[in-house]
């Protein structure tokens, strides 16, 4: 199942250059809204999800990095040990390498991770997030489909 490494590449690929793209044509705080419920705005986030652990000083970047390469390791050998019918589980996984790896690079590189886009609705936003966590997003949405999906198919046997 290793074959699907090629969408991990597409989505990492896709990730640095879109967060190359933001950083040079957004300045860090600016807002360029493009309807009502979505902007481009450029930030850097050192923490983890929803800037966990954003402020600590600096030492979490090498744990951000110690989880991320376990994660990769982690995915790398189950995506592994699939079986050929596994596909929507290899979609999800690969999906979620992609994103992993589009982040663990800007942690390696800049010690930070580039987000860009805003979603907001009534004078609330989402955090800024980027392609890589959409990516992870809609993989952890695959993930539990998959599960759902093989469970019901465990019972009809």
């Amino acid at each position: 199942m290793l074959r699907y490494l090629w969408l991990s590449v597409l989505v990492l690929l896709a990730d640095q250059l879109s967060k190359q793209l933001a950083e040079a044509r957004l300045a860090a705080g600016q807002v360029v809204e493009l309807t009502g419920w979505f902007n481009l705005r450029l930030a850097y986030n050192r923490g983890a999800a929803f800037s966990f652990l954003g402020e600590a000083g600096g030492w979490q970047r090498w744990l951000f990095i110690g989880v991320g390469l376990l994660a990769v390791g982690a995915i790398l050998l189950w995506l592994h040990g699939l079986r050929a019918g596994d596909r929507l589980l290899a979609w999800a996984l690969a999906l979620i390498l992609g994103g992993a790896l589009g982040n663990l690079v800007d942690r390696v590189l800049y010690g930070h991770v580039v987000d860009f886009i805003d979603w907001h609705y009534a004078g609330w936003h989402w955090p800024a997030f980027n392609l890589a966590d959409a990516a992870i997003s809609l993989g952890v949405v695959l993930l539990l489909g998959s599960g759902l999906l093989s469970g019901r198919a465990e019972q009809q046997r």
